[in-house]
């Protein structure tokens, strides 16, 4: 079997760099000989990273090739269907599924947060885009409340996160073992927010607050290459308490085995928090988008406010009572973490079932024509 893999790949952003190493894990451990072409940003970055084909994402033409070669599509996981970080995603993903139908090939939908959802034209694309694939994935019920509100036809599964299936043993940095820390760590993963400067300060007296009441060291950890490695020193800088940065390009492994190694994660990028899921660390979330609060229910963690909707006044207070009472939300949180990590891998079981069984039913519908 070949599939063609469809994703936001090859933008240094490890959280979806995680995603597509987990998609492939998980497709590998049940069909090994399966061929997988991805398209990405930086196609020889990809391939010689996950050890699969990869191409240009923006030429055309090659994409064309590829699916028509192919035995299906997938797309995801991730956050691909949305619109507010542009208007050009829900084309673009949508496109794509769209010309491998075109090609009558199977398209799968993998384990995708959908929205928010603002412009009438993109909501229209994905109502008439996906009705027309074979199967929907989505990892949390408020995408699936959004497609059945758009009026999605087709049967919808809430799947979890791809990379809560990631094989996490014996993971290490070398950066980490490179450091004296004589305290216990919290990490601390920031993005920037257009506009709202304010809630770093916030963060950054709510971080001196901790290590004053609790004597811990703060590592924070970037998440989208040297994007969040440059709010991390934003934020630093603020702090009046010392902090150490964690390296922005170290490789997925090296940033779970950071984040398992804490005592604490205090994280607004979504697969900071997954991670710290991953390898039962308990977390405070600091939300930006839904998706932030839908995972965070999920796993039973608090969530600290909003960075556009909360003043955030409280965060200081938040943040040490969270931190205090880690022990409980440890337990709250491997009471769904661990069937996460179970049914994770289903999703890959699913999509290779699904496409397989499509890619039969349109070679009898050949044969009958």
């Amino acid at each position: 079997m070949k599939l063609v893999i469809s994703g936001y790949y090859g933008f240094n952003n490890i959280g979806d760099e995680a995603i597509l190493a987990s998609i492939i894990q998980s497709l590998r451990e049940i069909q090994p000989d399966i061929e997988i072409v991805v398209l990405s940003n930086k196609p020889e970055v990809t391939k010689s990273t996950y050890g699969v084909e990869a191409i240009d994402r923006w030429k055309f033409k090659v994409i064309l090739k590829a699916l028509k070669d192919s035995d299906g599509l997938i797309s995801g996981g991730g956050s691909l269907l949305q619109d507010q970080t542009g208007w050009k995603s829900v084309p673009y993903y949508s496109g794509i599924m769209y010309l491998a139908k075109l090609l009558k090939k199977p398209v799968y939908m993998y384990a995708q947060g959908i929205g928010p959802l603002d412009r009438f034209f993109n909501r229209w694309i994905v109502k008439v885009v996906l009705n027309k694939i074979n199967r929907i994935t989505v990892r949390d019920e408020e995408s699936k409340k959004l497609l059945e509100t758009l009026k999605v036809k087709k049967n919808i599964s809430i799947v979890p996160d791809p990379v809560m299936g990631y094989k996490a043993d014996n993971l290490n940095s070398d950066w980490l073992a490179g450091q004296d820390f004589k305290k216990p760590t919290v990490t601390v993963s920031v993005r920037d927010w257009k506009g709202l400067e304010d809630f770093k300060r916030k963060v950054a007296v709510a971080l001196d607050c901790l290590v004053d009441n609790e004597q811990v060291d703060i590592i924070f950890i970037p998440m989208h290459g040297f994007h969040d490695h440059n709010t991390s020193v934003e934020v630093a800088r603020l702090m009046k308490t010392p902090s150490r940065i964690a390296p922005y390009d170290a490789s997925i492994e090296e940033k779970i085995a950071i984040i398992g190694s804490s005592e604490f994660l205090f994280g607004m990028r979504l697969h900071s928090l997954i991670f710290a899921g991953v390898v039962g660390t308990p977390f405070l979330a600091l939300s930006y988008d839904p998706k932030i609060d839908s995972y965070s229910n999920l796993t039973h963690q608090p969530v600290a406010g909003h960075v556009e909707k909360d003043e955030l006044n409280d965060l200081h207070t938040i943040l040490l009572e969270n931190f205090k009472s880690r022990k409980v939300l440890l337990e709250l949180m491997r009471g769904t973490t661990d069937e996460m990590k179970l049914t994770a891998k289903e999703t890959a079981k699913l999509a290779i079932s699904s496409i397989s069984s499509n890619k039969g039913l349109l070679k009898s519908k050949e044969g009958v024509n």
